[in-house]
């Protein structure tokens, strides 16, 4: 196994080799005492905020996340380097010392190799039922059956052009219809055939390079399918094999999971504006009803803030002593609600959500599906919140459910759902006068709504090279990811974009990881006093972070980064670009990551993936330049990551002759 330094990241360029299972034991126990506490968060969370209502629930006894966590300690060193294996009920089997092989006979690196295919195959499934509903979603508004209107009709007619469809003398709903079914296709289908996303929109040295490896998918479904059948008990026994099912997979995330919502949602209900919001808990209102949307499915929430802004809801909550409704965003469909209507409050990403409860200050929390801890229900039952649930994939006991049927049968249904959901608010409002409201005094405005266009109009991407190249801009990177309470809450998040903006290095960012660069001030034009002069002159009055939306807004951040490398007649993999996702906590976290590792990017991080148990599959993950032109760091300091970061966008500098 390659050995772990925990201070100064993983020395790929020199790897010592183990030679027996204590080995591994020992660096991960090195790795888990940097694990903080709840009081080490309290005493050094950059938000104040975060602080005052860690203190508050500790003062009234509500427990939340980071109680949790320091109760799981010491966590299970076998689950923390990926050498537990439950597939079967043989086991369950670790590797030690005494017991190198599982029962079957499966050494580490098979039973990290398969833990980790199935974890990326989850991360995959996750985004892409994302993806699946809002295409259902695009092909009922243009059936007319969803009240929707297609309000991105110039992009609907650019991808026709890219994936070869004809539009001339068609009708709207025969386009969608078409353009679609190749969208589907690609989630779905079970024969091999040509990927069409990947042929349209991939470039052609990626292509080349996923054809040598043999990655390209036959489709999102199969491929997690697949995944699932050679992670099997007594199925795939080769690790390299597996691995290469997650190369597979990884495709899948990108382009069934980041690209296919994206374009189904900004075709149907648009793409971001640029607007200056108001953000953190402080923007929290008393006396309004108080509306937070949770998860990251756009279209019932499009209408939930329709209804809840006409007279006939206001007139409703004053009627019932209110001063109006209030929208506010946990996780990505706030972020999706707030660059697309405004007036949405980005408050949380979801290891904080439990905190935004805890100010008695919500009437209605809407929770679609993925990254909403089940921990929340207590939190509310506390403060007599109610909670909806609106999607068959993600109920939660106790919540109300107005949702679409797993069907999607009743997407006809949606001004109808919604209403019901602004009504309840209207009446959980006036149920819980005698609960006490505490809200943190910190409120900030930022800047969001940054997009590829957004960034022709403004700069130019001949502009952007011409500022890489000439040093004003050091290099870009893509800041993303969820937080995790294996950190310091959001320490790490805001340690490497401080170190980085003074550093003249510009940084694009979207989903769980943007609320902390949005809420502490990195969006702000006042953050501009914190950049290096390069990219301050560069700059001139925008922030040097922006913000591009949400999690699959991840394809807005591969636009732009694909659209400068080509300015400048270079691959991705060439160019000083870097992605982090600092404190990344779930399976769609290693799929991001190895996404753009895939696109050429090399990628850095505070966490490790479970894979310290084998340093075959550890090679695979971290040491990937000879094939897709990338590596993996991870080091759980984010001061000397940061200095990785920087060091990293100088040599790809030096090797292109750049100054």
């Amino acid at each position: 196994m390659s050995e772990i330094d925990h201070s100064h990241g993983h020395d790929h360029e020199h790897p010592h080799t183990h030679s027996d299972c204590q080995d591994y034991v020992n660096a991960v126990n090195d790795y888990r005492k940097t694990f903080p506490s709840k009081q080490d968060v309290i005493a050094k969370t950059p938000d104040k905020g975060v602080r005052d209502m860690l203190l508050k629930m500790d003062e009234i006894g509500c427990e939340n996340s980071f109680d949790r966590f320091d109760k799981q300690k010491p966590q299970c060193n076998f689950g923390l380097a990926g050498v537990c294996c439950r597939i079967c009920c043989m086991g369950p089997c670790k590797i030690t010392n005494k017991s190198p092989k599982g029962v079957c006979g499966a050494d580490a690196h098979l039973i990290v190799a398969r833990n980790m295919l199935r974890s990326i195959a989850a991360g995959a499934a996750a985004h892409g039922i994302h993806g699946r509903e809002m295409v259902i979603a695009l092909r009922k508004a243009a059936a007319g059956e969803l009240k929707l209107p297609i309000v991105g009709k110039d992009l609907l007619y650019k991808c026709c052009s890219a994936l070869g469809i004809k539009t001339e003398n068609k009708s709207l709903k025969d386009i969608v219809f078409e353009f679609t079914d190749i969208l589907l296709d690609d989630m779905s289908r079970t024969k091999p055939e040509k990927f069409k996303l990947i042929e349209a929109f991939a470039t052609e040295e990626r292509k080349k390079v996923w054809k040598d490896m043999d990655i390209i998918p036959i489709s999102g479904y199969h491929e997690v399918f697949e995944a699932l059948h050679r992670t099997n008990c007594g199925t795939d026994g080769d690790w390299e094999n597996v691995m290469k099912q997650f190369g597979r997979c990884g495709l899948s995330f990108l382009f069934n999971g980041v690209l296919t919502p994206a374009l189904a949602s900004d075709i149907l209900l648009g793409g971001s504006a640029r607007r200056t919001a108001k953000t953190n808990i402080g923007a929290l209102k008393k006396g309004y009803v108080n509306i937070a949307v949770h998860g990251h499915l756009p279209a019932i929430v499009s209408q939930i803030i329709k209804f809840g802004r006409t007279d006939e809801f206001i007139n409703m909550a004053k009627s019932k002593g209110a001063l109006g409704i209030e929208f506010y965003g946990i996780c990505c469909t706030g972020l999706s609600a707030m660059y697309r209507y405004g007036g949405v409050v980005p408050l949380s990403n979801a290891v904080g959500a439990e905190l935004v409860l805890g100010t008695g200050a919500l009437d209605l929390w809407v929770a679609d599906i993925q990254d909403v801890f089940p921990g929340i229900m207590e939190v509310a039952k506390c403060f007599k919140t109610t909670v909806v649930t609106t999607s068959d994939s993600a109920r939660l006991p106790g919540a109300e459910h107005y949702a679409y049927d797993r069907y999607h049968s009743n997407m006809s249904e949606t001004e109808a759902i919604a209403r019901k959901i602004v009504t309840r608010a209207i009446e959980s409002f006036a149920a819980r006068r005698d609960i006490p409201v505490t809200i943190p005094p910190y409120e900030i405005e930022a800047e969001v709504g940054f997009s590829p266009e957004h960034v022709e109009e403004r700069y130019t991407y001949k502009g952007m090279v011409e500022a890489l190249k000439d040093g004003r801009i050091l290099g870009i990177v893509n800041m993303v990811g969820c937080t995790n309470p294996r950190v310091i809450f959001e320490k790490a998040i805001v340690d490497i974009a401080e170190k980085l903006i003074a550093n003249n290095v510009l940084i694009l960012t979207n989903g769980c990881a943007s609320f902390s660069l949005l809420k502490l001030g990195f969006c702000s034009k006042s953050a501009i006093e914190k950049t290096g002069s390069g990219l301050k002159s560069f700059l001139k009055d925008e922030p040097p972070v922006w913000h591009m939306g949400e999690c699959i807004d991840n394809a807005k951040c591969a636009e732009v980064f694909g659209k400068v490398a080509a300015e400048a007649g270079k691959a991705v993999k060439d160019m000083p670009y870097a992605f982090t996702s600092p404190e990344w906590s779930n399976e769609k976290g290693i799929g991001a990551s190895f996404a753009f590792r895939l696109n050429g990017m090399s990628s850095f991080h505070c966490v490790y993936p479970p894979v310290q148990g084998s340093d075959k599959v550890m090679d695979f993950m971290f040491n990937a330049k000879n094939t897709l032109g990338s590596t993996m760091t991870v080091d759980t300091n984010p001061d000397t990551l940061a200095d990785k970061i920087i060091q990293h966008i100088k040599d790809k500098r030096k090797e292109l002759g750049w100054k």
